[in-house]
């Protein structure tokens, strides 16, 4: 740890340009300008030059960008693609399941939507958590759910509670596609009235 320390000191700009000051501490000595007080001199210089030096900057964290992140979560969503071709769901849920899973699938598709997408942090997000945390835990709360059901049976269908989670889910997809869109709508508009003004 020391070591790495002092090395990190060697490299570091503080002692470079210290040594700079140092080297011109040298060159007035052997000119005869410093006299008897050289050591003085070149020390001096040393330590101005590593005071006046600009602090060390730390390196910034290494985040993966944005279309990395999609690449994770498309394989996150192959996952969930895989695991809800096997539970079994009433064919109304399944019906309104599919519409969510069609739209996340248009939305992490590779190209020009999904670069979109990328450029906006919260859509990202919101498919993430789509995928990862809110549909596998709708459809696996169902599952278990309905097992109890049967036992117990009278209690409200544990499909209705599904129903309307997949229902907000949906309206939060398609909210998000709504907005993309929107975005690239006004980016066209942009572009026409750059045209129209390059006319005048």
């Amino acid at each position: 740890m020391a070591t790495n320390r002092f090395v990190g000191y060697l490299e570091s700009r503080k002692n470079i340009t210290g040594c700079a000051g140092g080297m011109v501490g040298l060159v007035l000595t052997f000119t005869g300008v410093a006299g008897p007080y050289w050591a003085v001199v070149v020390l001096g210089l040393y330590g101005a030059g590593a005071l006046i030096a600009p602090p060390e900057r730390p390196a910034l964290p290494d985040f993966p960008d944005p279309s990395a992140q999609l690449d994770e979560i498309r394989a996150d969503f192959a996952k969930l693609q895989t695991y809800l071709a096997d539970v079994d769901l009433p064919p109304g849920t399944a019906t309104r399941l599919r519409a969510l899973t069609d739209i996340l699938d248009a939305l992490l598709d590779p190209g020009w939507v999904s670069e979109i997408l990328a450029q906006d942090p919260e859509g990202v997000h919101a498919v993430s958590r789509a995928v990862r945390q809110d549909v596998p835990e709708a459809v696996d709360a169902f599952v278990r759910t309905r097992w109890w059901h049967r036992m117990t049976p009278g209690q409200e269908p544990p499909e209705q509670h599904l129903e309307r989670q997949l229902a907000v889910l949906l309206e939060e997809s398609e909210s998000l596609a709504a907005g993309l869109r929107e975005t690239e709508a006004r980016r066209q508009e942009s572009h026409t009235r750059y045209l129209e003004d390059r006319q005048q």
